[in-house]
């Protein structure tokens, strides 16, 4: 594998499970207080087009990575969302 794929892959491994522990932290806490929900929907929708762009462009690493960053991120809007909802 070249470099270049590694620096990628490491980047996308790096970016992608920033999201774990909050997802984490809202699931053990139940507080969504401090998230932005703007930021998270805006941040969200970007992840779907990086992810159909790399659809279109029939790029793995980057289907793979945006797949599971748009899970993580959309987790976390869809509580912040049900959250504020219930209160």
């Amino acid at each position: 594998m070249e470099l270049i794929t590694l620096i990628g892959l490491a980047a996308a491994c790096c970016t992608t499970a920033a999201f774990v522990p909050q997802v984490a932290h809202i699931l053990k806490s139940g507080n969504v207080e401090g998230i932005s929900l703007g930021m998270y929907a805006i941040f969200t929708l970007g992840v779907a087009l990086w992810l159909t762009y790399g659809l279109l462009i029939d790029d793995t690493q980057m289907m793979l990575a945006n797949a599971v960053t748009l899970l993580l991120a959309g987790t976390v809007l869809s509580l912040v969302i049900l959250k504020r909802l219930d209160r």
